[in-house]
């Protein structure tokens, strides 16, 4: 199981209500299920991944988060997750906006277009990166619009939600960011994972 995981995991408590948005073949789904008793929903807008899903004994409904996330009540699930999907939308405002809305909290994962690897690509070879959590050419990328980790922190801070937890993911390395090291997690981290809520 990818690391990204065990780092969500640990960041929602036992025996409680999680809907995991985007949640591609159901690993992490079945990774809460089986460890941490969680009741767990997925949402995904892959027909095959959700038929994977379903073949797991995982229940997950097959839709797009920027139309069908309007049809949960409000704080129906304790955590909702959405991990390295956010930059595929088309609004990602209104679809964080629903996240805080339909979860208590929401543990939100996004490639890092601030990491070193990205920007000295661009620099020295002049195209778009393709690194581990970027693994597409330009042309064929679900990513609209991508974000760095500082640019984020920024979006959550400026509409004023909380965020609980900010933590930088590098290869196997897991470190808290904060205010004063802002700056260099930006730089040396290839995926950002923050739990915020409304």
């Amino acid at each position: 199981m990818k690391n990204e995981f065990k780092v969500i995991a640990d960041l929602i408590e036992k025996d409680k209500r999680v809907l995991d948005v985007g949640c591609s073949d159901g690993t992490l789904m079945k990774f809460l299920k089986d460890n941490k008793n969680i009741n767990i929903r997925g949402l995904e807008i892959s027909k095959d991944q959700v038929q994977k899903c379903i073949a797991k004994g995982l229940t997950v409904i097959e839709g797009n988060a920027e139309k069908d996330l309007k049809q949960f009540p409000d704080k129906a699930f304790d955590y909702v997750i959405l991990s390295q999907t956010l930059q595929a939308f088309l609004n990602p405002e209104l679809v964080i906006n629903e996240l805080l809305r339909v979860g208590k909290k929401a543990v939100v994962t996004i490639p890092n277009f601030g990491y070193w690897k990205v920007r000295l690509h661009l620099l020295t070879k002049g195209t778009m990166p393709i690194t581990k959590t970027l693994p597409d050419e330009w042309y064929n990328t679900p990513n609209l619009h991508m974000c760095t980790i500082k640019d984020f922190v920024h979006f959550v801070k400026s509409r004023n939600f909380k965020i609980f937890k900010s933590l930088a993911l590098n290869n196997q390395n897991v470190s808290l960011i904060n205010n004063t090291n802002l700056g260099i997690k930006n730089w040396f981290a290839d995926l950002g994972i923050f739990l915020i809520e409304k």
